[in-house]
């Protein structure tokens, strides 16, 4: 059998492009970390939004079962992108991104900010966002595999999943 090449492409503007509008359009995602003091993969469905930069966002109850792991800041996996409602859904497009996590404290000057942008994507969330054994993690993108659909696979960098200035 002859090789055969990588099909993975490099970045470009049109894969940047849609690995940020998957970002920025999803409204929740599937967050997987590895749990601490062992090895074991956890994953579990998250509410997703993002800053005014751009930078993707949860609100994570400290009683989860994903929340020790997101404090203890280890790189995280996050999957984003929803089958449409036809077709094979290996087709659509999906981006898995690497992420570090990062705290906001309640006392933070940019959490009443982060509060109001998070009500406007996630009304109900109205009805815990101010529980106490909730908070916002920043999920800072390092890297990211973008299937773009069939024969469209792309390897991102974390300058490729920022958004615009």
């Amino acid at each position: 059998m002859p090789p055969t090449s990588d099909p993975v492409r490099p970045a470009d503007a049109e894969s940047r492009a849609l690995a940020r509008s998957l970002i920025s359009g999803a409204r929740f995602a599937a967050l997987a970390v590895i749990r601490p003091g062992t090895a074991a993969p956890f994953v579990s469905r998250i509410a997703l939004g993002t800053d005014a930069a751009g930078v993707p966002l949860t609100l994570v109850s400290s009683l989860s079962q994903h929340a020790a792991a997101l404090a203890a800041g280890g790189e995280v996996s996050v999957l984003v992108g929803e089958p449409g409602p036809r077709g094979d859904p290996l087709t659509h497009p999906r981006l898995t991104f690497q992420a570090t996590p990062e705290a906001v404290a309640r006392d933070a000057p940019e959490h009443a900010a982060l509060r109001a942008r998070w009500l406007e994507a996630h009304p109900k969330a109205r009805l815990y966002v101010d529980f106490t054994d909730f908070g916002f993690v920043r999920l800072r993108p390092l890297s990211g595999a973008l299937n773009g659909g069939f024969g469209k696979a792309y390897a991102l960098d974390a300058a490729d999943l920022a958004a615009p200035a």
